[in-house]
C-alpha cells in the first residue's frame, strides 16, 4: 500500500501540482495541461486506487466513513462547493475528522472497484449508482450501505447539517428531512407561495382525475425555507420557466401538512406521509411523474433557472426515455441555445 502511495505522490510531483491541492484526477488534463473547466480539489482529498472496498476499511480503522464526491468539470456548483463550503475551517476540519473524501470524474474512465468486487470504470460506477447531478455526494456507512445521498448543492449552513447526519450514524434513528428539520437553521418568510399555474386542492394526482396527458410535477416544499423563496421570488417568475412549466401539470405541497392527498398510483394518504415514503430530502424537490403515474426524475438541491427549467423540459419532452444522462441532455440543450444566440450563464 505504501509503495503505492509514494508511486503516486512521485507522479503527483513530477506533473508539477499547485501546493496546497491535490492532483487534477485522470481524465482533467489534456496534453500535459489542466482542463480550463477543472476545479482543483483540496490536498487532503484521499488519495485513492479507487478500491471502495478497501478505501472503506480504511476508514473504518480510522473511525471514519467514506464520502464519494462526483463531479464534472466546468460545474458550477462544484466549483460552490469547493469554494463556498470547503472555505470555511469548520465545515473543513469537521469532514477531515469524520470522512475520507474520495472524488469520482462523472465521466472519467479510471479503474474502479465497487463493494461487490467488481472492476468498472468512474462513469460506468456514475451511472451504476445513478448519479444525474453534480456534486453528487454519497456517505458510505461501514458495510459499504449509503447512509445518506446528496444530489446536487447544499449551502454551508445544510451541507453541515449532512456532515453531522452522516458522522453520527443518524440514518438507523430518523430521516434526514426530519433531522435538519429539528436544526431550523434558516430564517425565511414562513409562507407557502401561491401560483395560478399549480392545481387546486382537493389533490387527486391520479391520471384520471387530472383528466390530462402532461406530465406531473410535484413541488415539496416547506413554510421556512429560504430556498423555497428564492425559487419563488426569481426562477418561478421567468419567462423561460413559465414556457416550460405549462407543459407539465404541476402541484405544490407542504412535506410537513397532514393535507390529504390522492398519488398518481391512487394511494391516499398525506403530503408529509407521501414526502416520507419517497425520501424527500430537501425542500425544495421536484419529483416529476410521467402520464401513466410513474416517477421518472426529480430535483433534490439548490438549482438555477437553467436546471430547473432543464429538468422540465427532460420531462415533458420524453428525453429521459431516449437520454438517461440528464447531463448530456443538458449540455445538448445548452448547445442549442447558445446557438441560437442566447447566453447561458449557469449561475443565473
Amino acid at each position: 500500500m505504501w509503495i503505492r502511495m509514494l508511486a503516486a505522490m512521485a507522479a503527483s510531483a513530477l506533473l508539477g501540482t499547485p501546493q496546497g491541492w491535490a492532483a487534477a484526477p485522470e481524465g482533467s488534463l489534456v496534453e500535459g495541461m489542466v482542463n480550463p473547466g477543472y476545479h482543483e480539489q483540496p490536498e487532503w482529498f484521499k488519495l485513492s486506487f479507487l478500491d471502495i472496498r478497501e478505501d472503506i476499511r480504511e476508514a473504518a480503522d480510522a473511525d471514519k466513513r467514506v464520502m464519494l464526491y462526483f463531479y464534472q468539470d466546468g460545474c458550477p456548483y462544484c466549483a460552490k462547493l469547493l469554494q463556498d463550503n470547503f472555505g470555511q475551517r469548520e465545515i473543513t476540519e469537521k469532514t477531515r475528522k469524520h470522512f475520507d473524501v474520495i472524488a469520482i470524474n462523472l465521466w472519467g474512465d479510471r479503474e474502479v472497484t465497487n463493494v461487490q468486487g467488481e472492476q468498472t470504470t468512474e462513469k460506468q460506477f456514475a451511472a451504476d449508482h445513478r448519479v444525474m447531478f453534480t456534486p453528487t455526494l454519497l456517505f458510505l456507512d461501514e458495510k459499504g450501505e449509503v447512509a445518506l445521498r446528496v444530489n446536487g448543492y447544499y449551502a454551508p449552513a445544510k451541507f453541515d447539517a449532512a456532515l453531522e447526519y452522516a458522522a453520527n450514524g443518524m440514518e438507523s434513528k430518523t430521516s434526514f428531512a426530519e433531522y435538519y428539520k429539528a436544526r431550523s437553521p434558516t430564517e425565511a418568510k414562513g409562507v407557502l407561495h401561491p401560483d395560478p399555474r399549480f392545481l387546486e386542492p382537493p389533490y387527486d394526482l391520479t391520471p384520471k382525475a387530472r383528466d390530462s396527458d402532461k406530465p406531473l410535477v410535484v413541488f415539496f416544499e416547506q413554510k421556512s425555507c429560504r430556498e423555497c423563496d428564492e425559487l419563488h421570488g426569481d426562477v418561478m417568475t421567468r419567462e423561460r420557466t413559465d414556457r416550460e412549466l405549462r407543459r407539465l401539470d404541476a402541484v405544490s405541497l407542504d412535506q410537513w401538512s397532514r393535507t390529504e392527498v390522492v398519488t398518481p398510483e391512487g394511494n391516499r394518504t398525506t403530503a408529509r406521509e407521501w414526502a416520507r415514503e419517497l425520501d424527500v430530502k430537501y425542500a425544495p424537490t421536484l419529483v416529476f411523474f410521467d402520464a401513466d403515474g410513474e416517477e421518472v426524475f426529480r430535483t433534490e438541491a439548490y438549482l438555477k433557472s437553467f436546471h430547473i427549467q432543464g429538468a422540465m423540459a427532460y420531462v415533458h419532452s420524453g428525453a429521459y426515455q431516449e437520454e438517461p444522462s440528464f447531463q448530456r441532455f443538458l449540455q445538448a440543450r445548452r448547445a442549442e441555445l447558445e446557438a441560437q444566440g442566447e447566453n447561458v450563464d449557469l449561475w443565473d
